[in-house]
């Protein structure tokens, strides 16, 4: 079955979300405030557009390959090109 090999995948991006909140909880207990201001330029709508954009088109290209196992990798991919996007703002 297609849906048993997106398992791995969605293990491994936790496993790089886990690591993403626990370095943003680090940071706020060194400075209180900063995981608001961090996580506050997902609010603007180009840093949204950069992030969809990618995740989508990632998606799309990487299913031809490996099926819906692509999708929690693209999803971080476009969470991790907003970040990128934004440190420009």
């Amino acid at each position: 079955m297609i849906m048993q090999d997106a398992g791995p995948a969605l293990l491994g991006t936790a496993v790089v979300v886990a690591i993403l909140i626990i370095r943003t909880a680090v940071r706020e207990m060194r400075e209180p405030g900063s995981a608001r201001r961090e996580w506050s330029v997902l609010r603007q709508r180009r840093v949204l557009a950069a992030g969809a954009g990618t995740a989508l088109v990632l998606s799309a290209v990487g299913w031809a390959y490996s099926g819906p196992a692509v999708v929690p990798w693209a999803v971080l991919a476009g969470l991790l090109a907003a970040r990128i996007c934004s440190s420009g703002s």
